[in-house]
């Protein structure tokens, strides 16, 4: 199966929710499972929440997300065109965060590691921020076709 999607929204904290919703919506073609999906969800999230908050630091933008279906695999890239970083490696280290002054716990990036299979994230300072993630949906065929008999 080969799908994809494509959705560009104001970058405004009151769209990081239909952003995880539409991303899962695509993505339940795949037939995953309830952990994947919330997998997904969380990921998305944490991404579209780093570029609100921190890609233009909460005075709007756009934040464009592209997903693709390709057999078994889910590929998500979530852009925006904000401030960007100097030091991705850094900005990737478990608790660290840019704006300390905030709630903000410094694990986004943590998040989308460990709840994806891939992670992969771009920035130039000045220009913007690309996050790619990629997770596998892998259900055994056995039990896509298994059937149930009620008595």
């Amino acid at each position: 199966m080969r799908d994809k999607m494509r959705l560009t929204m104001n970058a405004i904290a009151e769209n990081e929710y239909f952003a995880r919703v539409t991303v899962a919506a695509f993505s339940a073609k795949m037939d995953p499972t309830m952990e994947e999906l919330s997998d997904i969800k969380t990921a998305v999230s944490e991404a579209v929440t780093n570029a609100v908050v921190h890609g233009y630091d909460g005075k709007g933008g756009s934040v464009e997300i592209r997903a693709e279906i390709q057999d078994e695999w889910l590929e998500v890239e979530i852009e925006d065109e904000g401030i960007g970083m100097d030091d991705v490696e850094l900005a990737m280290e478990p608790l660290y965060t840019s704006r300390p002054e905030t709630n903000h716990a410094g694990m986004g990036f943590t998040f989308m590691e460990a709840f994806m299979d891939e992670l992969e994230v771009t920035s130039t300072s000045g220009q913007g921020t690309k996050v790619k993630m990629r997770k596998k949906i892998e259900r055994p065929a056995v039990l896509r076709s298994k059937k149930r008999s009620v008595r």
